[in-house]
This record gives C-alpha cells, structure tokens and sequence, in this order.
C-alpha cells in the first residue's frame, strides 16, 4: 500500500552534458530531498526520482580534472588508494556525481532511500523509457 508521499513522487531527466559538477549535484540533492514541494518535512523522505543521462560528460572548472582525488581505504594499514578524476571517468564515469551528490545529502537514516531514487547512466541511453518524465522550469548549465 503506497502512501501519499510515494504517490507524489515524480521522475525528472537530466542531461549532464556540459554540465558543472558542483551546480547540477545541488540539483540533484534538492530533487531527492524534496525541497520544492510544498509538503516538504525534512523528517520525511518526500522527495522525487532523478534519472542523469551523460553523466560522463560533466565538466569540472580549472585544473581539477588533474588535481583533484578521490581516496579509498579499506581499513588495513597503508592501503590507501587515490584516483584523479580523469582515472575515475575512465574506471566509473558515474562514480564522480554520485560521490558529489552522496556528499550534499546529510548522514541520516534517509540517505539510503534518497540515493536509491538517484539513477546515474553514462551515456545518453537508460532503462526508463516507458516513464513520463517532468520537465525542469530552470535548465542546469
């Protein structure tokens, strides 16, 4: 049995190409909170489905294409690993937004349910073409 916020939910499609990394996430992490509706609580998890298409192409400003890196470790001693973002577009080119996005949600018990309704595809093809999709008023640039 749905309830009345997961009937609200709506599905938006956002193409990523061209777009800058830190304007489209805040996007993204405003859809799936919920923010613009009006029965917005931010106890509740009210927010929307988010499909992002070319994902790969997102655009990073100055020279952080070469510099800026993404650490992993896995707990043991010295396993520290670092990628650029150049290793981690051509390794997960969806990993970059998802990780930019993660980092906009607060640390909740709704965070899983949020990042759940986040559908991230690298190219310009994805599985959900029988949904009618919302347009943006505002396009991402």
């Amino acid at each position: 049995m749905k309830n009345n916020l997961e009937q609200n939910r709506k599905w938006y499609l956002l193409d990523a190409n061209g777009a800058t990394l830190g304007r489209i996430s805040t996007k993204i992490a405003t859809l799936l909170r919920g923010k613009g509706k009006v029965e917005f609580a931010p106890n509740l998890d009210c927010g929307d489905y988010v499909v992002v298409i070319n994902s790969e192409k997102v655009v990073l400003t100055g020279n952080k294409e070469e510099q800026k890196r993404y650490y992993t470790h896995s707990g043991y001693i010295g396993n520290l690993r670092t990628k650029t973002v150049e290793e981690m577009k051509s390794s997960h080119p969806t990993e970059i937004l998802n990780h930019s996005v993660s980092g906009m949600l607060a640390n909740t018990k709704l965070k899983k349910g949020f990042l759940s309704r986040l559908k991230l595809y690298a190219g310009e093809s994805h599985p959900h073409v029988n949904i009618k999709f919302t347009e943006l008023k505002d396009k991402v640039k």
